[in-house]
Parts: structure tokens; sequence; C-alpha cells
């Protein structure tokens, strides 16, 4: 099996439209907002490696609540990571695939399933403005052990080609995501169920924790030891998966330490990392790096 690509990470947040505002004042460009036919909603954040960042709303509550109890694992795990840490941060990371059906019998033979697959469908309007209906197929991977953290594999049907150039310009310089940190006090006993997510048996690992690359990005899980690398950051002494810091690739760090600094937005220069402490909107902390 080759290793699956990063598509998405989705992170919840308190309110869509300060989601908008805080990512805005980062340098991103936001997509307009979308709605899911289950009662969430998104502003997303494209990139030139072909991933993004998907902030996660709650449009309805009544629909998140009825489709979760319908089964729908989507929405029944964002609402049980709202209910354990709150209405912000990392709650999983999706990866790309051509068969979600073959990922879902794969992590059911693994002991790693997390529900049934979600398969959904929505309007989509074309810049010339005809519209198509793309349909979405995930499958869900989860470890009774780690209930604040999940995989998901994403395919995509009928979906043609968008050109996407205008969202993936972004004033800070990112193009794309470098590396996703996730905690746990003890990496190596998650190495398995994220080698089965990412689809990339090769893990690499030391004191300070594991890493597992992916088509177009790392993985990395750090214990305490590897947090002095991310000042201020807390490793929980709870068990369990968590995501903590997205590192993004920057073509010029001055330059985008230069326009963090003139939209009053806080950060830390470590090394040769700039790091933007978790704020309403933003989800965890996040990392810029050449």
């Amino acid at each position: 099996m080759s290793p699956r690509p990063l598509d998405h990470l989705v992170m919840p947040v308190t309110d869509i439209r300060i989601a908008r505002e805080r990512l805005t004042a980062l340098g991103f460009t936001v997509a307009a907002d979308a709605r899911h036919p289950f009662g969430t909603e998104n502003a997303c954040v494209f990139f030139g490696d072909k991933s993004y960042l998907e902030p996660l709303g709650i449009a309805s509550e009544e629909e998140c609540a009825a489709t979760a109890k319908a089964g729908n694992q989507f929405t029944a795990r964002n609402n049980a990571f709202r209910f354990r840490q709150g209405p912000e941060g990392l709650s999983a990371i999706v990866m790309g695939s051509d068969d979600a059906e073959g990922d879902h019998a794969r992590f059911r033979g693994e002991g790693i399933s997390g529900g049934d697959i979600l398969q959904f469908s929505r309007v989509m309007k074309l810049p010339d403005g005809s519209e198509i209906t793309p349909t979405f197929k995930l499958a869900f991977a989860a470890d009774l052990r780690a209930p604040d953290f999940h995989g998901i594999t994403c395919q995509r049907i009928n979906v043609p080609p968008v050109d996407r150039s205008a969202l993936e310009k972004h004033a800070n310089g990112v193009t794309g995501i470098k590396t996703v940190v996730l905690t746990e006090p003890n990496p190596e006993d998650f190495g398995d169920f994220l080698k089965q997510v990412v689809g990339q048996q090769e893990m690499s690992g030391s004191n300070a924790g594991i890493s597992i690359q992916s088509a177009n990005a790392e993985i990395r899980v750090i214990n305490i030891e590897g947090a002095y690398d991310y000042p201020e950051l807390i490793v929980p002494a709870e068990r369990g998966l968590r995501g903590a810091v997205v590192i993004f690739k920057v073509t010029d760090l001055t330059a985008t330490e230069t326009l963090l600094a003139s939209n009053g937005v806080t950060f830390n220069r470590h090394h040769t990392v700039l790091l933007v402490p978790a704020k309403p909107g933003q989800g965890v902390p996040f990392a810029f790096s050449e």
C-alpha cells in the first residue's frame, strides 16, 4: 500500500465567523462558507499542495444531534469532541483515498473501524454557473484509547478539477501543511494505528516521539521531551492522542513574520520557526517554517 496524502484537518471552532476573522488576520485566504447536509458548516483554507484546513462550526445543533443519533460518525465524533475538549481543537486527520470501501474493510480487519461509512452529496456551483452534485465517502478509523482524535479517509466521486489557484495564494506565504503534531505520553503505543490511517508501514522514532510520513506531510506524535521544541505546549498526563500543533510551509519566513506583526498577531520565534498561540477560531497553535 502506498502512503495516502493528507487531504485535510478537521478543526472544531466556536464560530465560523470568528474563525474567518482569525485566519484572515493570520494571513490566510479563506473560502466561502459551506454547509454540510447534517448540521455542520465550514470555511476552508486551501493550499497549493492540495491539502486544506477545515474549520468546523455548528450550523444546527438539532441537526447535528439527530444525525449523530442516526449513526452519522462525523457529527457524533464532533459532538463528543466538543463535549470533552470544548469547541476549539484538532479532532481528526483526513487522508485522501480512491477506495473508501476498501479502507473501511481494512480498518475493520485491523480492529480500528470507527463505525459505518458516511456517504453524502451536495450541490456544487461551478465558475460558469452550472451545478453538479459530487458525492463523498468517508471511512472512519478510531482507537478506543484515544477518544479525542480519529482518522478518516475521504473518497470524492464526480468531482471535476476545480481551479482554486486564487484561494491557494496566501498573504503569509504558506504553500502547504508540513507537519501535523499530536501529543501522547507514550507515542509508540499508537504507531500501528497511525500506520493504518496513513497507509505507511515505515515509522521513525526517538526518545521524543514518532514520525510517520504521508504522501505530502509528516504526522508526528511527541511526548513531554518532544514538547521542548514548542514553548508553552503542554502534553497532558492523561493518555490518548490529541491534536496539538499544525506546522505550515512558507516561502519566506521573514515576510511571514512581518505580516503577522503588522496584523497585531502575537507570536514567538523559536530557532527557525514562528509559533502562534491558539486563539478562538484557530483551533490549535500554528507554526510557520521554511
